[in-house]
């Protein structure tokens, strides 16, 4: 029970009650599962108003005790995962992810009020188009999911090629839609769906953009690895999100999931996901909140990933 625990809590946090419907046992027992978990130092454990979010602990500070934990992780993440957990985790995801679209497509016209209370594009915006400028070289394609009201489009518009705005929310697309009219944007591709989506249409750009879209997001881990896979060779992920917060209002006005991430969270979370991580900046908003601008990068191919010429191959032809 404890070794498919660890196995469920590799990609995701969540708290005692949806653990106790994946697993179908009561809280008790789920709580002392967990309780032993954590007093092994394989799983931490983070509040959130009034619900505990437990996730396995990502670096353990005794160097023997990590090395160790490490392998038992690895080797978890081999096993195989039973089918009924995996058919339950999807509907706890799915809760959360119909929870996040019904609270957009409801406030789509005062969510940017909202935001504002917390970190407003104005706050940020050009530290993330100082970022982009800085570190892409690829210039052919981008996605940004969650484009919110499109105020990061009219520079990627003028950047790229061809811009993809993607949002599992039909009404803010809309507005996105509306405000790139307004600016004469004609390079932009509007879709309503999600990176699922975008990896059924086998889609391969130079650079994502999640611009506050983790803490909607019901797996963090999910779509940063979905955006990996969407990346070319050589193309960047830039994430912008908030730091780890207490200010449990935010779910109410503002449809957040999450409350922040720790940096460390998000690094190991595009490692796994065969990212390099590159350039961070982070920066101070109203109300005490902060905001982390991360820079990844998905390594080239080397001449060791490509087929190697085949001097017979070349002869036939």
């Amino acid at each position: 029970m404890r070794a498919q625990i660890l196995r469920v809590l590799q990609q995701n946090s969540f708290g005692v009650l949806e653990l106790c419907d994946v697993f179908r046992i009561r809280q008790s027992a789920m709580s002392h599962h967990l309780k032993i978990l954590f007093d092994a130092g394989l799983v931490t454990k983070r509040r959130e108003g009034t619900t505990i979010y437990y996730r396995r602990t990502l670096n353990n500070p005794e160097s023997d005790v990590k090395s160790m934990q490490t392998t038992l992780f690895r080797c978890l993440d081999h096993a195989t995962i039973d089918h009924s957990l995996l058919d339950r985790l999807k509907l706890v995801n799915n809760q959360r992810t119909n929870a996040s679209i019904s609270f957009f497509n409801a406030n789509a016209k005062r969510f940017e009020a909202n935001q504002d209370l917390i970190a407003g594009w104005s706050g940020y915006g050009e530290a993330v188009e100082h970022l982009l400028e800085e570190n892409h070289t690829q210039t052919d394609s981008v996605l940004e999911v969650g484009p919110g009201y499109g105020q990061f489009l009219k520079k990627l518009s003028m950047t790229f090629e061809q811009v993809i705005a993607l949002d599992s929310s039909s009404e803010m697309l809309e507005q996105c839609l509306q405000s790139a009219k307004t600016q004469d944007l004609r390079n932009i591709e509007f879709i309503v769906g999600d990176t699922t989506l975008a990896l059924k249409r086998k889609m391969q750009v130079n650079c994502v953009s999640l611009n506050m879209v983790l803490h909607h997001n019901p797996s963090p881990y999910q779509i940063i690895s979905d955006c990996a896979a969407l990346l070319a060779p050589g193309g960047v992920l830039l994430v912008t999100d908030l730091c780890s917060h207490n200010q449990e209002w935010a779910k109410l006005n503002c449809g957040d999931l999450w409350l922040g991430f720790d940096p460390a969270e998000i690094s190991q979370w595009t490692r796994d996901a065969g990212l390099t991580v590159g350039a961070s900046l982070y920066l101070a908003q109203r109300n005490g909140f902060r905001v982390q601008l991360r820079h990844f990068i998905k390594p080239a191919l080397t001449h060791s990933n490509t087929e190697p010429d085949n001097p017979t191959k070349n002869l036939r032809k």
